[in-house]
């Protein structure tokens, strides 16, 4: 059996409006922590944005470290991996939301779909911003935490705020969504991701996903292409091999035995499949991140 990474599921104190929450960094540094270390890896059952404002070191996304310093703004999406580094006592602010906010958000205003665009080799959750930048975001989250604190607030004020700071930043990266999705594809993508969590270990095939969903593999795909330019086949082999990792880093487990839980009769198929979508071995990876 392999040692779970632990899951932080999104917990709020005293909200007036849930779902989503502002909380300063440093307030990390005196909270007690009964089940994990933010500085160990963990999983988020949420979405987390971090606007690092002074200080400087390394936080760590799906066990790729990426350096961070003042205006340095990380993304972290729902089920991805992270750990902090408070080695520089870094001071900051965090977006937390959930995708039942989203989904209220999209119901609401037109709001680009915040799709699955981590399974891409080329997507970082890094991005720094300029001086200018910098202080229209800090402003953003400063009315955004104001809102949210006011005992009359107004989510959809909220909701206003969230869009703005949203598409400011999707501007600004160099990554992003491909195309904007229909309310109906952005069911179907999400029903997608939903199934694929509960499967990949065992299903690997595009066309069965399709048939959950009542749709067809051409639509799936489209959307998946429109999303993430990964085909629905390459999304399920980046999600598994994502999970692999994971588990790889994290854990004692052999590569027979993760061959076994992921459905692989010969040790040696799943040794080629690793091979294949990362071109190193699952054992050279393990190494390679051993730290963790």
């Amino acid at each position: 059996m392999f040692m779970a990474i632990p899951l932080i599921d999104f917990k709020q104190r005293d909200a007036l409006q849930p779902q989503i929450e502002v909380i300063e960094l440093s307030t990390l540094y005196e909270r007690a922590f009964n089940n994990h270390d933010p500085q160990d890896p963990h999983r988020l059952s949420f979405f987390m944005l971090v606007l690092f404002e002074k200080g400087s070191g390394k936080q760590m996304v799906d066990f790729k470290d990426y350096a961070f310093a003042p205006g340095t703004v990380i993304s972290v999406q729902q089920e991805q991996v992270t750990a902090f580094d408070f080695t520089d006592k870094p001071e900051g602010k965090m977006l937390l939301f959930t995708q039942d906010y989203l989904d209220n958000v999209h119901a609401n205003m037109r709001l680009p779909s915040f799709t699955p665009i981590h399974l891409h080799d080329h997507y970082s959750p890094m991005f720094t911003l300029d001086e200018t930048n910098l202080t229209r975001t800090q402003s953003l989250f400063a009315e955004i935490s104001a809102e949210l604190a006011c005992e009359d607030g107004d989510p959809l004020i909220v909701m206003y705020l969230f869009s703005a700071l949203s598409l400011l930043h999707r501007r600004l990266k160099t990554v992003g969504e491909v195309e904007s999705l229909s309310p109906s594809q952005s069911r179907i993508l999400s029903r997608f991701m939903t199934l694929l969590q509960q499967h990949f270990e065992r299903v690997r095939d595009a066309n069965w996903y399709a048939d959950q969903i009542a749709t067809t593999y051409k639509t799936l795909n489209q959307i998946c292409k429109a999303s993430t330019s990964l085909t629905a086949k390459q999304m399920i082999d980046a999600f598994t091999i994502i999970e692999i990792k994971r588990r790889l880093v994290v854990s004692k487990v052999t590569s027979q035995q993760l061959a076994y839980d992921f459905g692989f009769e010969d040790p040696s198929n799943f040794v080629k499949y690793f091979k294949k979508e990362t071109g190193m071995t699952p054992s050279a990876f393990r190494n390679h991140y051993r730290k963790y």
